[in-house]
């Protein structure tokens, strides 16, 4: 028989559970389980801090036994939104409404558009255009020049008396004089009718006492270049190359110089010039 054993004794080796090996305890133990006391070296916790979790104490999985439980951090709270217990998420994003349905499903993207339907679309936005030009030539008299008096200029280049002055008779309705005027310009003086051919070309005519030889080169740039006689009635006439696609018929005297000049056809720039009186 062995000898009674202290009442506050704790027994050296606890009795593990049927079948499991006995635990060893791998430090000192504070206190005697279920004395309350505190472990050495710490105070009383004060009231109101909460208490820090303690590591739990789990048997090792089966192998070579050690004696030593396993170390195993407590788990915490499962964070709202998170992972399940299988690994699959808790929350799922709602799905997008979907568009609504174009009402009769008869609209067409630009893409989808045809021909025909891009010119049904333009035919509507010329005809207003039409419409407008149409009625500011018929009733507004659109792009119909403007003619004016050419007596005014003749009659100041008279009372000048610097040069003879001569003014074109008989020329017909449809010559009509767009612009006239007389100025003094370094050299001279140069007296300049502008006309609208009846075929709807341009031509003017100059009449000048400045010297040829520095009239020519501005009327008829230095490209100007004679090109032979011309049989006209009234004087010695020649034929003068002018710029661009611009022809003329050159009248010299000794007190004036007459040009006919413009881009009208041979034949009207040698009437205008024959109609000099």
């Amino acid at each position: 028989m062995e000898p009674a054993q202290p009442a506050d004794r704790v027994p050296a080796d606890r009795t593990p559970p049927d079948g499991q090996p006995p635990v060893t305890p791998t430090g000192p133990t504070g206190a005697v389980a279920g004395s309350g006391a505190a472990t050495p070296g710490t105070g009383p916790t004060p009231a109101g801090t909460p208490a820090e979790p303690e590591t739990a104490l789990v048997e090792s999985p089966a192998g070579p036994a050690t004696g030593e439980p396993a170390l195993v951090e407590p788990t915490g709270a499962q964070p709202a939104g998170g992972d399940s217990a299988q690994g699959e998420p808790t929350d799922v994003p709602p799905a997008r409404p979907a568009r609504p349905a174009t009402p009769g499903g008869k609209e067409k993207s630009r893409a989808e558009r045809s021909p025909k339907d891009m010119a049904l679309s333009l035919l509507v936005l010329l005809v207003p255009i039409a419409l407008l030009i149409a009625f500011y030539r018929g009733f507004l008299g659109g792009e119909q020049p403007t003619t004016v008096d050419p007596t005014p200029a003749y009659e100041q280049a008279r009372s000048a008396n610097a040069f003879p002055v001569s003014e074109p008779a008989g020329l017909g309705s449809g010559w009509r004089t767009v612009s006239a005027s007389y100025r003094t310009v370094e050299g001279g003086a140069n007296l300049r009718i502008g006309y609208l051919t009846p075929e709807g070309r341009g031509a003017q005519l100059v009449q000048s006492n400045v010297p040829p030889e520095q009239l020519l080169p501005v009327e008829l740039t230095d490209q100007g270049q004679p090109q032979g006689p011309a049989d006209l009635p009234g004087g010695n006439w020649q034929r003068y190359t002018g710029r661009g696609n611009e022809q003329a018929l050159v009248l010299l005297e000794p007190n004036r110089t007459v040009i006919v000049v413009g881009d009208a056809r041979e034949n009207e720039l040698r009437q205008l010039a024959g109609a000099l009186r």
